[in-house]
């Protein structure tokens, strides 16, 4: 006889594949999360379910709304431009804390960060792209020892990982380009922190620009274009 998959384990589970759903697009932006056919689509009880959405939710990737429902957090061009302002001011913020105490640790796992990001890029895997990518851009919260701005951090993770997923589909391919971060590394690695300023602006900037034009010409759930938009 099997044994039982542990309640915490299939709730894990769950959250995976509907993260996974959500990333990739298959439930878009703004759907609705019903349980009854959210349970049966992924052939789970309506417990680990109520469970694995708390936990997106928390994530900032699903939003319940008194009277309204749980539907999946939507990206607008004001998100888009919120996160790359606080993005931008918390990652300068960073590497202001911990510029005099890179080590060569902190240098080498860098690279290895890159490499890792790299090798799913080139598998087209854009699941685990995303989450090296959050990796890859931890790193300096990590090292920062700023207990405060790791939690801010965290808070945003969720966004982020919307802001990318419709990122990649804007520029149509499976995570961000090979050498998306070779200048970044190169100002991370080097002696000039104004250098560094600079290309934190400039590498959220790109990002930004790119993604908001995709989501002005996306249909929402109506079908209607958001070329009108004004920025």
């Amino acid at each position: 006889m099997l044994d039982r998959i542990p309640r915490h384990t299939l709730r894990a589970q769950v959250a995976e594949r509907l993260r996974a759903a959500i990333l990739s697009g298959d439930i878009p932006p703004g759907a609705p999360l019903v349980e009854v056919g959210l349970s049966e689509r992924f052939d789970v009880s309506r417990g680990p379910l109520r469970e694995a959405l708390r936990q997106l939710i928390e994530e900032g990737l699903v939003i319940t709304v008194p009277y309204t429902g749980t539907h999946v957090a939507s990206l607008s061009v004001e998100d888009v431009r919120e996160i790359y302002s606080l993005r931008t001011a918390l990652e300068t913020f960073a590497f202001e804390q911990m510029w005099d105490r890179r080590d060569a640790r902190f240098r080498s796992e860098l690279v290895r960060r890159n490499e890792a990001l790299i090798a799913t890029i080139d598998a087209a895997d854009d699941r685990a792209s995303i989450d090296n990518e959050l990796a890859f851009h931890g790193l300096v919260y990590e090292a920062s020892g700023h207990r405060l701005l790791q939690r801010s951090w965290h808070g945003l993770r969720g966004r982020l990982q919307l802001y990318w997923a419709a990122h990649h589909r804007a520029h149509g391919r499976r995570g961000p380009k090979r050498d998306s971060h070779d200048s970044y590394i190169a100002a991370a690695l080097g002696d000039d922190l104004g250098a560094m300023r600079a290309e934190i602006v400039d590498h959220m900037r790109r990002g930004a620009e790119t993604t908001e034009r995709f989501l002005r010409t996306r249909p929402d759930l109506s079908g209607k274009s958001k070329r009108g938009d004004k920025k």
